[in-house]
């Protein structure tokens, strides 16, 4: 049994035993590494694919506002009581996020360079009476009698946002940063789709419901377009 033992440690210590498993962790090794390069190299082919296609912040807030102004658009109080909740919850949803988004990206670049602060100041005060009046669109239903008043009031406090947004904030931003812009869209289409992670059924559904089928992609804008997003990025990194 020593003799054994002594035998195969003897053959342990051999070089060419030696040399054979350095062979072997090596081509483990490899194989590991392979792997990893295979899939960050998927996700890299999608991060580039998503720089390429994502637009500037300004069209992108554009592409927001024509979402929603299409939504506004296909409500009508004698709709049947389920598309007439989908229209709503679309364009909440939509406002929503597009809110965030401002707040968390859009809204400090420019504060950063000094703009428009008169109108800065009253836009999160304005995201705020939206969010309210959604708890409370969402609180009630199509065939409460104030569902009608609330959503109007919604319009109307979206259109005025959406007046100074387009007319002073987005025209400042191309004229005083727009280097800045390419840079920021791809920070904010990345953001949306983590914020539309967790709706990604409910913009399908609501989006589907509230537009024709032959123009829902383009008539729901960047909302419709980051649900396709992140489906197919999740499709992509599943099959990885």
């Amino acid at each position: 049994m020593i003799e054994t033992g002594g035998s195969e440690a003897l053959s342990r210590e051999d070089p060419a035993h030696m040399e054979r498993n350095i062979d072997a962790t090596r081509e483990e090794v490899d194989r590991t590494l392979g792997e990893l390069e295979s899939r960050l190299s998927v996700r890299r082919r999608m991060s580039q694919a998503l720089d390429r296609v994502t637009p500037d912040i300004t069209r992108m807030i554009r592409l927001d506002h024509a979402h929603v102004l299409a939504a506004f658009r296909r409500y009508r109080s004698r709709l049947p009581e389920a598309r007439r909740r989908a229209v709503v919850e679309n364009a909440c949803l939509a406002i929503e996020v597009h809110a965030q988004l401002e707040e968390e990206i859009f809204y400090p670049a420019m504060r950063h360079i000094a703009a428009a602060g008169e109108i800065l100041g009253k836009s999160e005060p304005e995201h705020e009476q939206m969010r309210t009046l959604i708890r409370a669109l969402r609180g009630s239903g199509p065939l409460e009698p104030e569902y009608d008043e609330t959503f109007r009031k919604l319009i109307r406090t979206v259109l005025h946002h959406i007046a100074d947004e387009e007319t002073i904030l987005l025209p400042l931003a191309e004229e005083l940063m727009p280097d800045e812009l390419g840079h920021l869209g791809r920070i904010m289409t990345r953001r949306r789709i983590e914020l539309l992670r967790p709706h990604a059924a409910e913009a399908a559904v609501t989006t589907i419901r509230t537009f024709p089928v032959v123009a829902a992609v383009a008539a729901a804008g960047v909302l419709a377009a980051g649900w396709l997003l992140l489906r197919g990025l999740g499709a992509a990194v599943s099959r990885s």
